[in-house]
């Protein structure tokens, strides 16, 4: 019973965490058209922040920590399948990371890329997600 509830966490974990990591490069297209130090880039670096702290990192360590219970309590450990979604999960922790990284840019108004950089990092969240989702459902090995 205690695994079915602890899923449950983790899939809500695992969709904020996702919302988060598509909207905040979303934010910085924007944030790259405001002029450092205007109301419109002062509140952009609000939103990136909060975003950052009071959704995205608290949903990560909950996914993270959920994930590694379910790993073990169901065994898949073995699976070649849970090897390949960890190194996704992994790659997506580590886009997370380059997140911190921007929102730091901007906090500091040293942020030196285009909108079309962060239009295209958006794009990377969505292809590894659509790789965990496939091992998670189909196991194709």
């Amino acid at each position: 019973m205690a695994y079915d509830w602890i899923k449950a966490l983790h899939v809500m974990a695992v969709i904020s965490w996702m919302a988060g990591l598509f909207y905040l490069p979303r934010l910085m297209v924007y944030h790259c058209d405001a002029a450092p130090g205007s109301v419109q880039s002062e509140t952009f670096k609000i939103m990136e922040r909060r975003l950052l702290k009071a959704i995205m990192n608290p949903a990560m360590i909950v996914t993270w920590l959920a994930g590694l219970y379910l790993v073990w309590a169901g065994g898949w450990y073995v699976a070649p399948w849970m090897h390949a979604k960890f190194a996704l999960v992994l790659a997506m922790s580590a886009f997370h990371g380059r997140c911190v990284g921007w929102v730091r840019d901007f906090a500091e108004d040293r942020n030196t890329k285009a909108g079309r950089y962060f239009r295209i990092a958006n794009e990377v969240p969505t292809l590894l997600m659509i790789g965990i989702v496939i091992l998670v459902i189909v196991k194709p090995f």
